[in-house]
Parts: structure tokens; sequence; C-alpha cells
């Protein structure tokens, strides 16, 4: 974020916030009266909504001087208004024409039509440029190849399309585009949630999530980095972002730490490590996860249900690795003292637990929709932390008690509407490139190429599926990085008679795995940015605690029951790649022995077992092979006792 600029009129700032905070009331009020009633469907909802997401964006980033801070403050109001009033302008028109779009001019589209639907994904693509510009080159290449397509030589060649059609499937047309099925799910299910992430937020759940995981680090040295891994635990159950909760945590537990004692870089890796699993950890997983639960055609809680055992044997692994990197330091780390726990931020924690249990009370005990789980959930847990806050606030200050409790209030709008409106907007963007993908006849080309590369062979379509996917990691967000792996390798696993849960969580541990790959991993960036530590540093470092995400990616093939169906196989599975997990980690971190010939080869025979437990086709076979990895795990223990 930039500095706010000292050349731009003081009056002028309360005005833009007045209408970024009126615009966010009113897209408030707007989607809670469709959660409540689902009046319209998602469809109008998106062609309503979409253009007002840009309001939003334009208005937020005015307010923050992010716009063209280049260009100062008269040409950015200038623009903004523009940019203000044809958004506007454009969700009237669709509002209005909306049962004409869909009936009477369905695919021929009047000029108006094509014009205003057309200046919207535009805007929407200078979205895409300003915030994400790899996936804005990437939709420009692909509209590009969409119309030019005959200039391609080979396998890639097509007849072309006209610049219409092309404008038309980028806008008007629902099924692919900025008003299609990706940014409807943005505005009904995933805003759904955002609605409980954000009340949680604003009444400072999250704070007191953080105080009561920093109770740990008085203990002991080797607490206080767990600590920080449980906070971010349980800030990643309503997260469902990684640099979010990098941001959130590591503001607080990455100075910890270094105060503690620990060294820069091992304390951004910590926190990093920790904070990808606010895209694993249920009940509020990550964008792909709503994603995945799209593209199988199946309740978001059934992906929730299948979540669940790989968020534990991720984050069991990462704290396991963060205790042998303290154990590493021993003579560095020191016991920390804490603030107390007031009794307000118990009874924050136990809304958290509400929310958690809720959520999962009601979409699996009462089968009720998600949308719907999330709106009881918002209403209930909502409505006492306010009543809550409304008590400690008036009789705390009186009369002014009610300037502060209109400000937790506007917190919570401004909270839930830029984080609704930037998700809409990327995957309005992800719209855009889906069709140009889908329609100019791709996945299956590439996909043809990846089944005659591998000969229909398991573990060579895997090795490609996961080259194809870090290679788009490094360059994209997880959300693209899922599209595009399920979209294009996904139906070739399928095809030769892989279950599609496995395959689709493959695909969703690459797109997590996304996050850390170098060059652009957002949440090393940000948790070097917070330690003032090198970023290739916490980077390297952060990979290494990371690799339960590679035993996770091959578990879901080789004990694929991990992620099929909740129940006693899954449990199972979940020991043998638990195990499996446990022993790489002290293979990697551990030492066993002074000599460093037989540390290696303790370290050797100790990941062959563990790769019995994970890959040995007879379960009973992979469970004995869990006896030697207890048994090396002990022997590190009382070794480091002594």
């Amino acid at each position: 974020m930039n500095p706010p600029s000292t050349s731009r009129p003081a009056p002028r700032r309360p005005v833009v916030e007045v209408l970024y905070l009126a615009t966010a009331i009113a897209f408030f009020v707007w989607l809670l009266w469709y959660y409540l009633t689902t009046e319209g469907g998602p469809t109008l909802l998106a062609f309503t909504l979409v253009p007002v997401t840009f309001v939003l964006f334009t208005l937020d980033a005015l307010r923050k001087d992010e716009l063209y801070p280049s260009l100062g403050p008269i040409p950015n109001y200038i623009i903004a208004a523009v940019y203000c009033t044809f958004s506007i302008t454009v969700s009237v028109y669709m509002f209005v024409e909306f049962e004409a779009l869909g009936t009477v001019r369905a695919g021929i589209w009047d000029p108006a039509d094509l014009w205003l639907g057309g200046l919207m994904a535009l805007l929407v693509m200078e979205y895409a440029r300003k915030r994400y510009f790899v996936l804005f080159v990437l939709n420009i290449v692909l509209i590009l190849y969409a119309v030019y397509g005959r200039a391609v030589p080979g396998l890639f060649n097509h007849p072309g399309l006209s610049w219409k059609r092309v404008v038309a499937s980028m806008s008007v047309e629902d099924t692919t585009g900025i008003f299609s099925s990706l940014p409807q799910l943005a505005l009904t299910l995933i805003g759904s949630f955002v609605l409980v992430l954000a009340v949680l937020r604003a009444f400072g759940v999250v704070d007191s999530i953080l105080r009561g995981a920093s109770r740990i680090a008085v203990r002991s040295p080797y607490a206080l980095p767990q600590a920080a891994v449980a906070g971010s635990m349980g800030v990643a159950a309503v997260s469902g972002s990684g640099a979010a909760n990098a941001v959130t945590t590591g503001s607080a537990t990455i100075p910890a730490l270094i105060g503690a004692g620990m060294k820069r870089e091992d304390a951004a890796s910590v926190e990093t490590a920790a904070s990808l699993g606010g895209q694993l950890m249920p009940p509020i997983m990550g964008i792909s996860a709503f994603l995945m639960a799209e593209f199988l055609d199946r309740s978001y809680f059934d992906v929730v249900a299948r979540g669940y055992a790989p968020a534990v044997v991720y984050f069991l692994a990462v704290a396991l690795g963060v205790y042998l990197m303290s154990h590493r330091q021993r003579g560095l780390v020191k016991v920390v003292t804490v603030e107390p726990m007031e009794r307000l931020d118990w009874v924050r924690i136990g809304a958290f637990l509400g929310v958690v249990f809720g959520l999962i009370a009601l979409m699996a005990l009462l089968h009720l929709a998600p949308i719907f789980a999330a709106l009881y959930v918002f209403v209930a847990i909502g409505g006492a932390l306010l009543l809550m806050e409304a008590v400690t606030v008036f009789r705390a200050q009186g009369a002014g008690g009610a300037r502060t409790l209109g400000g937790t209030l506007l917190r919570f709008v401004d909270i839930f509407a830029s984080m609704t409106a930037e998700l809409t907007l990327l995957l309005a963007t992800l719209s855009i490139l889906t069709g140009a993908f889908v329609t100019t006849g791709v996945p299956p080309k590439v996909g043809f190429i990846l089944v005659e590369a591998a000969s229909v062979n398991l573990l060579v379509m895997v090795v490609v599926a996961f080259l194809f996917g870090a290679l788009l990691g490094m360059g994209l967000p997880p959300a693209p990085t899922y599209i595009l792996t399920a979209l294009v390798i996904a139906p070739q696993m399928i095809k030769v008679g892989i279950d599609p849960w496995p395959v689709h969580f493959f695909a969703f541990f690459l797109a997590v795995w996304g996050e850390l790959t170098p060059p652009t991993s957002v949440v090393a960036a940000v948790t070097s940015k917070i330690a003032r530590a090198s970023f290739m540093g916490t980077l390297v470092r952060s990979i290494g605690l990371c690799g339960s995400l590679f035993v996770l990616m091959a578990a879901v093939f080789l004990r694929p029951e991990i992620v099929l169906e909740p129940g006693l196989a899954q449990l199972a599975a979940t020991g043998l790649v638990l195990a499996a997990t446990v022993g790489l980690t002290f293979s990697v971190q551990a030492r066993f022995a002074s000599n460093l010939v037989a540390d290696l080869v303790a370290r050797l025979v100790l990941a062959g077992f563990a790769l019995i437990a994970l890959a040995h086709p007879d379960p009973w076979v992979a469970t004995v092979a869990c006896i030697p990895v207890a048994l090396f795990a002990g022997y590190w223990f009382l070794r480091r006792r002594s």
C-alpha cells in the first residue's frame, strides 16, 4: 500500500470515505436480502452487482491513494468518477434488460448490449492489470488467440472467432465471461461465508485467538513457535487465505519469535508455513475449495468433510517441523511473558468455536445448504457478538459508546464489502480466462499432448501434471492455478479411471503449493517483509517446513481413501499418511547420530520405512512399517533428553 499523498486536498478524503461506505452498506444490504430470499436468482444478482463491485474497488483504491498514484489527485478523481458512473449505468441497464437479454435477445445482442458489456469486461481486465498482472497478460494472449487462431500453426490452429463473438462471450453470455457461474459463486456461496469471517474480524475474535495461542508460549522456549502455529491454525479455520492469514497473525507472531531470539528468516518461515494452511483448514477453506465443489457439482460440505484429514496432517507436520527447528536453535529461543487473557477474550474464543462447530453441525447434521448454514451462523454469532460489544462499550463509555459501536459495525461492512468485491472481480477475471480457454478448444488439445507424453501411465501423468501446475503457480494465484489444472489435467486422469475426488484434491493441493512457489510467493513476501528478512531465505526455509504438501499430493493417489469418503477407511488412510509424513519430516530435519555416515544411514532407513507406509499396496505391510517410524521418533526424543 502506498502512503497517503500529501498533495491531495484534505476536504476530499471524507467525501470519498462516505461514498465508499454508502456503497458498501447498499452492497451488504442487497446481498443480505438475497441470502434471506434468493429473490431473482444468482444470474440476475451477478448482472446487477458485478459492476457495483468495480465501484467498490475504485472507491477503495481512491481513498487509499492506490488508483493511479502517479497521476495526482485531480486526474484520479476524474477517472474514478467516470469508472463509477459507467459501472452504475451498466448495473442499472443489466437489471432492467435482464429478462430480454436472456430470452428475446439471447444470441442476437443489440449494439448497446455488446458495448456496455464489453466495456465492463475491459474494466474487469483493468482490475486484473492492477492486481494480477500475469493473469491480465494471459487473458490478453488467450483473447488474441481466440480471434487470430488461424495464424497459429500445428495442433493449436483454429479458424478464429469474430470480435463480436469474443466480446459477447466475455460479457453478456451468462455461461462465460464476467457474469457467469464463477462471479455468481463469489457473490452467493463464498459471500455468505465471508459474512462470517467479516463479523469475526470486526469484533476482535481473531485478536483473541492470537492472545489465547500466546498463552502456550510461557511454558518453554519450544512452545513459543508452536503458539504461532496454533494461532495460525485457529485463524486458518475462518480465513481461507494464506496471504490474509500471514498479514493477520504474522504481525503478532513474527515480532514475538524474533524478540525471543529466533533468526529472522526462521521466524518468517514458521509463519509462512502455518499461514499457507489457511487454504487447507475447514470449515472456511480457500477459494479453490469452493471452485472444487462447483467443478464436481457437489455440496461445499462434501469438500469440507474430506478436507479435514489432509489439513490435520499438514498442520501436525508443520508443528513437528517447527519443533525440530526450535530444537536446533535451543540456545537462542527464550521463554517469553505474555499479557493475561481477559474475560472478553474467552467469550470471543467461544464465539469462534461456535462458528466452527455451528457450520459443521448445520451442514452435516441438519443437511442445510452451505449458504443457509453460513447465514444462520452469521445471524446467531454476529448477534451475540454485537450484544456483547454493546453491553461492554456502553458500560465503559456511557452514551459515547454509540460512536464506538457504530465504528465496529462500519468496520464489519468495510471488511465484508472489500473482500467480496475483490473475490468477485478475481473470479470474473478468471471467467474471461476459462471462457477463452474453452471456446478455443485448448484443454482437450493440451490434454491429448499430455496423454501422449505420459503414454497413459499414472506415475508419468502425475509428474507431468505436477510440473504443469507448478509452472502455473509460479505466476498465477491459487484459484486460476486450480482452474487451469482442473480444466486441462483432471479430465485426462478421470478418463483413465481415477476417481474425480483424488484428482481434484491433487489440483487443489497444487494450487495451494502455487502460493509458495518462487518467484511470486505472496505469503513469503508478506512474512519476510514483516520480519525484515531475506525473501529467498524465507522461501527456502518455508519449503522445508511445507514438505507435507508433497506427501499429500502423492497420498491422494497412493491412499485415495483419505479423500474418497469420510469414515473409518479415511481415518485408517490418514493414520498411514500421517506416519509417513512424520517419518519423512524426521528424516529430513532430525539428527540421529554424531557420526555423519551413521546419521545419513539412519535417515535413509527411516525415509524408506516412511515411504513403505505411504505407498505399499498392502495396508498390513504399510501398518507394520509405521512401527520402526515410531521407534526412530522415540529414539530421537530419548537422545534429545539425554
